[in-house]
């Protein structure tokens, strides 16, 4: 394969831009073709947008309905770009699933590298919490009774570097999540990663397949590919990791591709969070205790830890279960305040302190930075977390530990500052960007004051293609039951290949409780396995049925494996803080919130289905007798094709 710097001859009197321009032509309306690619004039129009973006380091909203072919759009120009510049392209995903396809045998990377007999280097930057941590795996075989052989086997088969000192005299990929395929989401996070972990003072970072993995990715030539999550973290930790002498997580980039863009504000909310969990501080100060520290510190760091306990037994009591999410909402009382003012106040102090030991070098100087980086967002969260009007709160508990969790309102400033002001092209990709022909209300929220921006509809022809029903129950003690049998009857119809897709965790368990009985066909459940695992289990096997509450968007299964697409709910976000925040803000907020989220939700998942000009099936879309007329009429707008009566 071709190893030379572009796939096109460049002299030295030439443009860039001028020669990739022809290429792509050449690439759209011969080579592609001529290797049996439909020739589409939708994707034509966008690749000819976006050379605009490349060539003027713009910000571009790229709306492109499904069957476009975005993804071979955005590549072709990413890397060409990458290697113009000498810099990697950086491929952001809305989630760690959609790393998996966009790089799998049969994936768009493989078929272009093929097609164009070009050699493309591109290394996966998946988030942390896709990796083994070595300690936890040491704890969990120590501890766990329940299925102790699975990680005693796990422990058994780490590779021999792992335990001995012997130098690594080359890169050894281990320890990803989806080398585990075979263990539940749950079995997983007792040996995964979590935010908790302490990795600066790890003995075995060295070692660790995550630390091993990042030094690897860092040297691609071409693409790194990485969730929306990670390249946040990126962004919000890049200024903290070098004052702690580490290198970012990810190197500069020569542009930027948010797939499935519409869902990156959420994923920056998200990377902002800080997390305060009820040991952490208590292990942090206590480790400063066994230092040779003055004594007006150890009296402080006392004085502290005591706060620390009575701050969260009041939080545990003001915290209370919301329906339908994992977060706990918090009400606010006087005491939780005053507590958290008190906590407010010590930490203060103790940073302060600290400024003065750190003269005395009887701490470790690096030990040092991690404390003072530690204390510094702990004075930050506890700061919004007294100004709630700036920030969104809740509690999270999980094996008898309470962790608060304090997310910023609004990220259009910090992005504004932090992202957005760099002179290189950033792309959104997505079916779903605009609201009503505008772009205006995703560029606000992510602090975006220039854009370029195109919409290209999709080629399908959807009428012909796709079915979509909408039954109607009634809202009474039977609701479950006459959704169950309508849906097994939509699964008979189509002989398995069902797609069936939740709006939440609880209602996919109702529904996996019920079909355990049933013989007829195999069902397929998000959270069994590793899901880049199960989506290429559902794919092999005709007549199975995936059930999922994360795959409304992205998911790309041509061909008749899916032909039946059940949305079991109409997908509402949840009643939990986050959106309870939003919520706030709109003097209708369920026109303002709830509706918008529902149809674009909905919109992804109804795109699931038809990926192909061969593909065709049906959608079923379940909904209620007590619903609103005007959301009905509003879902069957957004809709690609008129609802059948059955």
């Amino acid at each position: 394969m071709s190893r030379e710097r572009y796939p096109f001859t460049l002299e030295k009197n030439e443009n860039f831009f001028d020669k990739l321009g022809e290429w792509i032509g050449d690439v759209f309306y011969d080579i592609l073709p001529e290797a049996g690619f439909e020739l589409r004039d939708e994707q034509i129009y966008m690749a000819f947008q976006l050379e605009r973006a490349f060539r003027e380091k713009k910000v571009m909203f790229a709306e492109a309905g499904v069957g476009t072919g975005k993804t071979i759009v955005y590549l072709l120009y990413a890397i060409c770009y990458a290697r113009y510049t000498g810099k990697p392209a950086i491929i952001a995903c809305a989630d760690e699933t959609l790393i998996e396809q966009l790089v799998k045998k049969e994936g768009d990377i493989a078929k272009l590298s093929k097609v164009l007999g070009l050699h493309i280097d591109v290394r996966l930057a998946k988030s942390p919490d896709q990796y083994l941590c070595l300690n936890k795996l040491d704890e969990v075989v120590m501890y766990d009774d329940k299925d102790i052989e699975l990680y005693e086997q796990i422990y058994d088969e780490l590779p021999a570097f792992v335990h001995d000192n012997k130098p690594l005299q080359a890169f050894y990929h281990y320890g990803d999540r989806k080398e585990y395929a075979h263990l539940s989401d749950e079995q997983w996070k007792k040996i995964a990663w979590d935010p908790f972990q302490d990795c600066f003072t790890c003995e075995k970072r060295h070692r660790c397949g995550q630390t091993l993995s990042r030094e690897y990715y860092r040297k691609a030539a071409d693409l790194i590919v990485c969730s929306h999550d990670f390249y946040m973290e990126h962004v919000w930790t890049y200024e903290a990791r070098k004052r702690e002498g580490q290198l970012p997580l990810l190197p500069e980039a020569s542009c930027v591709v948010f797939d499935e863009g519409h869902l990156l504000e959420f994923a920056a909310q998200k990377a902002l969070t800080y997390r305060m969990k009820e040991t952490t501080l208590e292990n942090l100060l206590t480790r400063l205790l066994e230092n040779d520290i003055r004594e007006e510190l150890a009296y402080l760091i006392e004085e502290t830890l005591q706060i620390s306990v009575r701050f969260f037994d009041e939080l545990k009591s003001c915290s209370k279960e919301v329906a339908g999410s994992n977060r706990q909402e918090i009400t606010f009382s006087e005491k939780l305040l005053r507590l958290a003012k008190q906590l407010h106040a010590k930490i203060v102090d103790i940073g302060n302190e600290l400024v003065f030991e750190s003269e005395t070098y009887t701490i470790d100087h690096y030990q040092l930075n991690i404390v003072d980086e530690y204390l510094d967002q702990l004075e930050y969260s506890l700061d919004l977390f007294m100004n709630n009007a700036d920030a969104i709160t809740w509690v999270e508990s999980s094996r008898q530990e309470t962790t608060l969790v304090v997310m910023p309102r609004t990220v259009q400033e910090v992005l504004r500052e932090k992202v957005f002001n760099k002179r290189i092209p950033f792309i959104f990709s997505s079916a779903t960007l605009s609201n009503r022909k505008s772009f205006q209300y995703i560029a606000e929220s992510l602090g975006i004051d220039e854009y370029l921006s195109f919409s290209v509809e999709s080629p399908f022809d959807y009428d012909n293609q796709m079915t979509i029903f909408m039954p109607t129950f009634t809202n009474d003690e039977n609701l479950f039951s006459q959704k169950y049998e309508y849906a097994l009857r939509k699964i008979r119809e189509t002989e398995g290949r069902a797609l069936i897709l939740f709006p939440s965790r609880q209602e996919l368990l109702q529904f996996k409780e019920q079909a355990s009985g049933e013989k007829q066909f195999a069902f397929l459940f998000e959270g069994d396995q590793e899901i880049s695992e199960l989506v290429a289990t559902f794919q092999a096997n005709e007549e199975t049925i995936l059930c999922s509450e994360h795959l409304w968007e992205g998911l790309d299964i041509p061909g008749p494996s899916l032909s039946n697409v059940i949305i079991w709910s109409l997908p509402y976000p949840p009643n939990d803080p986050v959106f309870q925040a939003k919520r706030k803000a709109y003097d209708d907020p369920f026109w303002g919130v709830d509706v918008p989220y529902m149809l674009l939700r909905l919109r992804q998942g109804v795109g699931r289905l038809i990926r192909t000009r061969e593909d065709c099936g049906i959608v079923s879309i379940f909904v209620t007798n007590d619903e609103n007329d005007k959301v009905i009429e509003a879902i069957k707008e957004v809709l690609p094709t008129k609802v059948r009566e059955e």
